[in-house]
């Protein structure tokens, strides 16, 4: 990076239960399988445009494992993200399509996505924010620095990582990130 270059301040975002509804089955979410399942939430194109307003980059970060998995396919995943690029002002995708077994650095808890969207747009990572609704998406964010924000929708898995601040949805989280000072 050179010397009058300026680092730039992001909001990451998961991609299923942050920006379009999770499907959840025996308390477990899931992403949609197909364009037809995709269904975005309702006001998430005014916090977006509010967020790019305040100078924020909107990088989506999210793990697709069901590609390991042999239940879903790249280009599927591929058509849902252009899908909503197309409708929703986000600047860049980082798709992780591995599973655990896998062991890879950008499988969410690991921070790997978060550091190349860092490296690659310049940005500042104590001055970002991690918004997920897993504790994944908290711990990822944890391990880089940026402050972070889970949407609750009360899953059934343990939290194994505590974000900043807990809301119930993505209007409540970039309020938070509007005010918040560190």
């Amino acid at each position: 990076m050179g010397i009058c270059e300026i680092m730039k301040r992001a909001v990451f975002l998961d991609r299923d239960g942050v920006i379009n509804r999770a499907i959840v089955r025996d308390g477990k979410p899931y992403p949609p399988r197909n364009l037809t399942e995709l269904k975005i939430f309702p006001g998430i194109l005014e916090d977006l445009e509010r967020l790019h307003s305040a100078g924020f980059m909107l990088i989506v970060v999210t793990n697709q494992p069901d590609v390991a998995r042999g239940t879903q396919d790249r280009e599927m995943v591929k058509n849902i993200n252009a899908a909503i690029k197309l409708q929703l002002p986000i600047d860049e995708f980082f798709v992780c399509y591995h599973d655990d077994a896998d062991h890879c650095q950008c499988r969410k808890p690991l921070p790997g996505m978060l550091l190349d969207a860092a490296k690659r747009f310049s940005v500042d990572l104590k001055e970002s924010f991690m918004v997920g609704d897993r504790w994944r998406d908290v711990e990822a964010g944890r391990r880089t620095g940026c402050a972070t924000v889970l949407i609750d929708y009360k899953y059934a898995e343990k939290e194994r990582s505590k974000p900043d601040v807990c809301v119930s949805s993505l209007h409540e989280a970039v309020n938070w990130i509007l005010k918040y000072k560190k």
